[in-house]
């Protein structure tokens, strides 16, 4: 009996304001098509599309890959992308592989979730920064929704501890006249800034902050620090060396995971695509999807949605970032929270770390800021 043979779609925008990130998740969903077919279980055949990052763009390649009769996707970073192809795999009955953290507060029967839930990203920011005398935040994002919910959350969070956000601005995607709003930020002093900024925009912000704050001898990684959710290792390269250290960002991922497995993993990544981007978290849930994927089709002998969304439920994977299963209820990943902060050399050094993989929360109804109090002790274990 010869191997089994999938078609399955990739759908990244590889152009476009974001498209370096894009890249980077093109990256991990190849390398992981290349590893499996070199297994021998099943193939994979990619057919590959590039929204280049218009809404537009990702609708056509939807229709494109389901219409050819490909019933598997793994694809979109920005949840305005993901929200507007989701109805039509619920027509189509095909089933979207989303490798993006994202701001929850959904869930769908024809999407699998391996990225990070905001129980899994956020909310261990928010604690951290809580725990270290953050009360006052000053939040920059590009204005979708992303930005919007994530804001909310450490919005209540906040308030909830007695902090407070003092300003709250929204720029258009690949904005970069930023100006106004880095004055408006050293005007209000908050403890620091949450920047839920993305592709240009953001390596834009953090350089222009960062000399906005020289000009005024202002220590801006000690006086007025920058958290994320969504800063990565390639784009840490692009921010370049005179303003790349001392950022926080909260991820289930960094490249400075000490284990052989993620060795191994960063190691096969840089020999595969040696002009980068650099591997990331983006990189490794789209890794993780495309490889969840196979194993499912593998086990399930169909390419059928439901089969499939049920048999991947039954499995787990050794990620480089460590164990990853899906939760069956809400068809999340289970994912281990870490903090870094960023070095000089463009890389993270991890600071802090949960001890085992967090169960997803995409609705927050057991670790809801209103309900969770969030004076107790942190979840995460700091890293010596």
């Amino acid at each position: 009996m010869g191997l089994s043979h999938h078609s399955i779609g990739i759908l990244f925008s590889t152009d476009g304001p974001y498209g370096l990130v894009g890249r980077a998740m093109l990256n991990g969903a190849r390398l992981a098509v290349e590893e499996v077919n070199a297994q021998g279980d099943i193939t994979l055949e990619p057919v590959i599309c590039d929204p280049q990052g218009a809404l537009a763009g990702y609708v056509a390649g939807a229709e494109q890959l389901l219409g050819a009769g490909i019933r598997h996707v793994v694809g979109c970073y920005t949840s305005s992308s993901r929200k507007e192809i989701i109805p039509i795999f619920e027509k189509r009955d095909g089933l979207l592989w989303y490798p993006s953290h994202y701001e929850g507060f959904e869930t769908s029967a024809n999407v699998i979730y391996t990225g990070a839930a905001p129980n899994q990203h956020i909310v261990p920011l928010v604690r951290y920064l809580l725990a270290r005398g953050g009360r006052t935040a000053f939040c920059v994002g590009s204005n979708y929704i992303w930005a919007w919910e994530n804001n909310r959350i450490l919005r209540e969070t906040l308030a909830i501890a007695g902090g407070q956000v003092t300003g709250e601005r929204y720029l258009a995607v690949g904005e970069t006249a930023l100006g106004q709003v880095i004055e408006a930020i050293l005007d209000a002093k908050p403890d620091f800034v949450f920047n839920t900024l993305i592709g240009t925009s953001a390596y834009r912000f953090f350089r222009d902050f960062r000399n906005a704050c020289r000009a005024r001898g202002i220590d801006q990684p000690r006086t007025l620090p920058v958290a994320s959710c969504s800063l990565a290792e390639p784009e840490l390269e692009a921010i370049g060396p005179e303003a790349v250290d001392g950022h926080l960002s909260s991820s289930v991922y960094f490249t400075s995971i000490d284990s052989p497995r993620n060795r191994a993993f960063t190691a096969a990544y840089a020999a595969r695509f040696p002009d980068g981007p650099t591997a990331s978290a983006d990189t490794e849930s789209s890794y993780i999807a495309v490889h969840l994927l196979a194993r499912a089709l593998a086990r399930a002998g169909t390419e059928d949605a439901a089969t499939v969304r049920r048999t991947a439920c039954m499995d787990a994977f050794d990620a480089p970032q460590g164990p990853v299963r899906l939760d069956e209820t809400t068809l999340h990943a289970c994912l281990t929270p870490r903090i870094g902060l960023s070095t000089a050399a463009a890389r993270f050094s991890i600071v802090a770390q949960a001890d085992e993989p967090v169960a997803p929360d995409p609705y927050l109804v057991r670790s809801d800021p209103r309900v969770v109090p969030v004076s107790r002790r942190p979840r995460l274990r700091v890293v010596p």
